[in-house]
């Protein structure tokens, strides 16, 4: 089983992940999987928190997989060490708990996945660069290159495809006064360019399917291939 929610803001947001709300975690196993889409927050300053929170996941009966969002701490992500996993690269930050790194493609039970994290704060004017902001929350030109050659590997199809925030033209179906950047711009070539079935993502604070093909998540907890509820 995979299922997919949105952003955990740990410590903020994880309660969804409980076994009160989600109660069909007391069937699965280390083989099934849970996708967060950005914004996990549980890798954030190294204290006693960040460790309990990573510890109480690493202790469920899932595997607990994320994206990055804009509200990381991408150095100290970036720190851990890059392993590979189910054919993409990733980093392992605790047991049962990966970090799916950018323009990654990941083959899950025979399911294709593209990722990719980050996404530009709006909120950074009232945040500290180095301490709760980082420049590294939008992706490298590297890393955006990286991406195509892994589509391109895969004849630009896969299953599904995650990210933290949206296509420009998909987050203007949420609202206009979300602007562009390098990672919206290119997401929308992804869009234009890419064979998927349905495209999960956090960021927005919704759990809508703002058409049948995209579907932004939050509180809810989907099983992949299905529609936001």
């Amino acid at each position: 089983m995979i299922y997919i929610t949105g952003d955990t803001h740990i410590p903020i947001d994880i309660s969804k992940l409980n076994t009160k709300n989600f109660p069909q975690q007391k069937d699965l196993t280390k083989k099934d999987y849970i996708i967060i889409c950005g914004d996990f927050g549980g890798v954030w300053d190294g204290s006693a928190a960040d460790k309990h929170w990573l510890q109480w996941l690493n202790e469920k009966s899932f595997t607990t997989l994320f994206v990055d969002g804009n509200h990381e701490n991408h150095p100290m992500l970036n720190g851990y060490d890059v392993v590979t996993f189910c054919g993409g690269k990733a980093h392992r930050v605790m047991g049962n708990v990966y970090h799916l790194m950018r323009g990654q493609v990941f083959t899950i039970d025979g399911i294709k996945f593209f990722a990719m994290g980050g996404t530009a704060s709006h909120d950074k004017h009232l945040r500290r660069e180095g301490i709760t902001w980082w420049p590294e929350e939008l992706p490298s030109d590297e890393e955006c290159r990286e991406a195509v050659l892994n589509l391109q590997a895969h004849d630009n199809t896969v299953d599904y495809i995650v990210t933290h925030c949206a296509a420009d033209s998909v987050q203007w179906e949420i609202s206009d006064r979300y602007e562009s950047d390098n990672l919206t711009e290119f997401l929308e070539a992804v869009k234009n360019e890419v064979s998927y079935k349905r495209w999960y993502f956090g960021h927005y604070h919704l759990d809508e399917d703002i058409d049948d093909r995209h579907t932004c998540v939050f509180d809810g907890i989907v099983q992949v291939g299905e529609a936001a509820k």
